[in-house]
C-alpha cells in the first residue's frame, strides 16, 4: 500500500470510527432511555442501567457498521473531489480502481467486524442481557421492594410493605396480581416473610384477606386466612433453564440446530431466514462501499454536480438494504425469496465493479438534471418573493 492509499485509509477509517461511535451513542441513549425505570421505579443503580442497556451495542454496530462506512467513504471522496485531489491523482496516472482499492482495504476491515459481531458478539449480549434481567428481577423480591412504595415486579402484579422489620419480617403487605384476564386477585396480610426452599421461593402471608374478583361476576369473592403462600419462584432467580429466542443464537447454532430443539421444530423457517440474514451482514460493507465509489470515486469537472450522484449512491445503496430486508422477512414463508439478495448483491458488486474499472461517471439522463434545475429555481424564486 502506498503514500496515497495509506493517507486515504486513515482518513476514512477515522472518519468511520468518529460516524460509528456519534451514531451509536446517540441511538443507544435514545434505546436506554425507554428502560429508565430500571433506575427509577425499581431502585437499579447507575451501573446496573448502563450495565443492562449496554449490552445491546454490539447489536446498534452490526446496524449502524455498514451506513457508517457509507457516510465515511462519500465524505472522503467528496473531501477529495472539493480540493481536487481526484482530479490530480488521475492525471498523475492513477486509476481509480487503484484509488478504489484503499477504500476497499476499510471495507474489508469493517466487514470482518460485522462478521465477529453478527456471529457471537451481538449474540452474547442479547443472552446477557436476558441473564442480567432475570437476575434483576430476582432483586425485586429481596431487594427493589421498598417500604410505602408500589413495585411493579411484573406486567399485572404489584406489591407494595409499610415497613420491613428487623428481624425480616414484612408488615402491612399488599399484593395485586391481574395476570390472568379472567380474575383478578387482590391479597391483604398483616405481615409475610419470604420462603425459599427446594420448591422455589415463596411469600408466606399471616392474617390477611384474599379477594377474587372473577370478569363475569359481579361481586368479589373474599376468603379470610391464617397463613397463605404466594408463589414467587417465576420471579425469583433460581437455577432455570432460559429459552434464547432465534437472534440469540450463535451463528453456528443457526447452521447446526439441534433436531430436538423445540424452538427449532416450532420454526425451523425462521431459523433459516435468520441464518441467512447473519450470512449476508458482513457483505453489506463491501456492497456499500462499491456503490458510493461507483458514484462518486470518478474524477469531475466544476460544472458536473456531485448532488445528483450522492442521491443516486444513497437510493441504490436504500435499494440494496430494501431488498434484503424483504428478503428476510418474507423469505421465512417463501424460502426462494431468500435468493433475491444474493441476486442483489451480485449486480451491485458486477455493476459497480464494471464501472470503477472502466472510469464512467455515472450522471443522471439530462431531462432528469434539467427538471431538477428547473424546479431548484422556481422554489428558490418562491422562496425569496415571500
Amino acid at each position: 500500500m502506498g503514500s496515497i492509499s495509506r493517507y486515504i485509509f486513515r482518513t476514512t477509517f477515522g472518519a468511520f470510527l468518529i460516524v460509528l461511535v456519534s451514531l451509536t451513542a446517540l441511538i443507544w441513549v435514545t434505546q436506554a432511555l425507554r428502560d429508565f425505570d430500571l433506575m427509577t421505579n425499581q431502585g437499579q443503580t447507575i451501573l446496573v442501567f448502563v450495565g443492562i442497556t449496554g449490552m445491546i451495542i454490539p447489536l446498534l454496530i452490526l446496524v449502524i457498521a455498514p451506513i457508517a462506512l457509507l457516510i465515511a467513504v462519500a465524505h472522503v471522496l467528496n473531501k477529495l473531489s472539493t480540493d481536487s485531489e481526484i482530479i490530480v491523482m488521475n492525471a498523475a496516472g492513477m486509476s481509480p480502481w487503484l484509488l478504489f482499492r484503499a477504500f476497499l482495504s476499510v471495507a474489508v476491515v469493517v466487514s470482518i467486524l460485522v462478521m465477529a459481531i453478527s456471529a457471537y458478539f451481538a449474540p452474547k449480549g442479547l443472552r446477557m442481557l436476558r441473564d442480567w434481567l432475570t437476575e434483576v428481577r430476582a432483586d425485586v423480591v429481596s431487594n427493589l421492594v421498598q417500604p410505602g412504595r408500589f413495585a411493579n415486579i411484573e406486567n399485572g402484579v404489584t406489591l407494595r410493605i409499610r415497613e420491613r422489620r428487623s428481624n425480616g419480617q414484612l408488615a402491612g403487605i399488599f399484593l395485586d396480581d391481574q395476570r390472568d384476564p379472567a380474575q383478578r386477585v387482590t391479597m391483604i396480610a398483616d405481615v409475610g416473610e419470604l420462603l425459599d426452599d427446594a420448591n422455589g421461593t415463596f411469600l408466606i402471608l399471616q392474617n390477611g384477606m384474599v379477594q377474587r374478583f372473577e370478569a363475569k361476576e359481579h361481586d368479589p369473592k373474599m376468603v379470610v386466612f391464617d397463613r397463605y403462600a404466594f408463589d414467587l419462584s417465576q420471579f425469583a432467580g433460581g437455577a432455570r433453564a432460559v429459552k434464547y429466542s432465534i437472534r440469540e443464537r450463535y451463528l453456528w447454532q443457526l447452521m447446526f440446530p439441534d433436531p430436538k430443539d423445540q424452538l427449532y421444530i416450532e420454526q425451523p423457517n425462521q431459523f433459516r431466514a435468520e441464518l441467512h440474514d447473519r450470512l449476508v451482514a458482513p457483505v453489506y460493507p463491501l456492497a456499500f462501499a462499491v456503490i458510493a465509489f461507483a458514484y462518486l470515486g470518478a474524477p469531475r469537472t466544476n460544472r458536473q454536480s456531485r448532488t445528483l450522484s450522492m442521491l443516486g449512491a444513497i437510493g441504490g445503496v436504500a435499494l440494496l438494504r430494501l431488498i434484503g430486508f424483504a428478503s428476510t422477512v418474507f423469505g421465512a414463508a417463501m424460502p426462494w425469496m431468500l435468493s433475491l439478495q444474493y441476486v442483489a448483491f451480485a449486480l451491485a458488486f458486477g455493476g459497480g465493479l464494471f464501472v470503477i474499472r472502466r472510469g464512467l461517471v455515472l450522471e443522471p439522463p439530462a431531462f432528469i438534471a434539467n427538471w431538477l434545475a428547473a424546479l431548484t429555481e422556481r422554489v428558490t424564486r418562491r422562496v425569496a418573493t415571500q
